[in-house]
């Protein structure tokens, strides 16, 4: 079994804990523990301070799960708290990993969506998240897709990395389908309920669908590594379970008093990585106006990222916004390359992550369109 290099965290890893401004991160504006305990009420901190490092339950802690539970509107036993929507990722697709199967999933998308499923020997069906289409998630294409083999069908809403959703009319449609052929259909939701416009509701909603999530994104706490997925199959639940117990076992109990804090005071972390994107998605708008002889997108409908693309230059016709995002980095900007998402002429860029500095980033950024510009008219 060999895994494909994992481009995205190897980037990250090399430049973003020296670099003044990181617009590749994927999250919104960050906590410390002291934040989140302040939260809370003297007992829980007084629990959290006392509570025994001990193993914790294989399906997380009964309060973090009733947290969940209330939060997603499910009851407790649909809940199984994993070690982020990475291992529910891996105890997806590896329940999936049977002779001849398929899965269904974006391109371009997070990488383990497909580096998994590839490493296990599935044959992996790419639905196109274009440009072209407006970063649409086309629903006939993924019907299109499937056979008597597929197994699994990925949906990322609000999607990574090009910030597109998908309606509710359009999930309950995919979900209709799906349940009459006994294909699972996976909603991950890491980025939900951050949006910018329509809304849409949890695909736990629904009786016949899995959905994966997690505190990284949307809550923007990824240090406490907590994540889950609701489960409406009592069978498919005793599967996570078994896999979760052997992969990983359980969480940090310190992770999980921090997260159940979080879930309960949702209001107010949640409204902190919200204020922050919708404020810095208007400041994106206009740079993107003042740039757009360089620069192309489509505005994010959710989440706190965007897929700009490279419109001038050589690089375009070299399809490659590497070279671009290496001489970012000279300037103090990191993006991540679009090649991490098989897509080599976009580019990622987090607006969300910088918090009140991103004007500030902005400005920098904006210098180094315009002398990237500049030296590609004489090159």
């Amino acid at each position: 079994m060999q895994l494909k290099p994992f481009l995205l965290d190897a980037w990250l890893d090399q430049y973003e804990h020296d670099i003044e401004f990181n617009l590749a991160a994927s999250t919104g504006p960050t906590w410390t523990v002291n934040d989140i305990l302040a939260l809370s009420d003297d007992e829980t901190r007084h629990r959290f301070l006392n509570h025994k490092l001990v193993y914790g339950r294989p399906a997380g802690a009964d309060s973090l799960r009733e947290a969940i539970a209330e939060m997603q509107g499910v009851p407790v036993e649909a809940v199984q708290v994993m070690t982020g929507a990475s291992e529910a990722l891996v105890a997806l697709m590896w329940l999936a990993a049977e002779p001849g199967a398929n899965v269904i999933i974006p391109l371009p998308g997070y990488p383990p969506f497909s580096t998994l499923p590839e490493s296990l020997g599935l044959e992996t069906r790419f639905y196109r998240v274009r440009r072209e289409n407006g970063f649409r998630i086309d629903p006939d294409e993924i019907k299109q897709l499937t056979d008597s083999k597929t197994k699994l069908i990925l949906i990322n809403s609000p999607h990574n990395p090009t910030g597109t959703t998908i309606s509710d009319d359009e999930m309950e449609a995919l979900h209709d389908f799906t349940a009459e052929r006994g294909i699972q259909l996976v909603s991950d939701e890491v980025y939900h309920p951050i949006y910018h416009g329509r809304q849409t509701k949890s695909a736990a909603r629904l009786p016949h669908a899995t959905v994966i999530s997690d505190l990284s994104k949307a809550f923007s706490i990824a240090g406490v590594r907590t994540g889950w997925m609701i489960e409406h199959d009592p069978k498919r639940r005793q599967q996570y379970w078994n896999a979760r117990a052997t992969f990983s076992i359980a969480n940090t109990t310190t992770g999980e008093i921090l997260s159940e804090i979080a879930i309960y005071k949702r209001d107010v972390v949640l409204g902190k990585a919200q204020e922050a994107a919708t404020r810095n998605l208007k400041l994106l708008d206009r740079f993107m106006a003042d740039h757009r002889d360089v620069l192309g997108w489509i505005p994010p409908q959710g989440g706190m990222t965007a897929f700009p693309w490279l419109l001038s230059g050589e690089q375009l016709r070299q399809e490659n916004a590497r070279p671009f995002c290496q001489a970012a980095t000279e300037h103090g900007i990191l993006l991540a390359p679009g090649d991490c998402f098989d897509a080599p002429s976009h580019f990622r860029l987090g607006f969300a992550a910088a918090g009140e500095d991103f004007s500030k980033a902005l400005d920098r950024f904006g210098a180094f369109v315009k002398s990237w510009s500049a030296r590609m008219v004489t090159a």
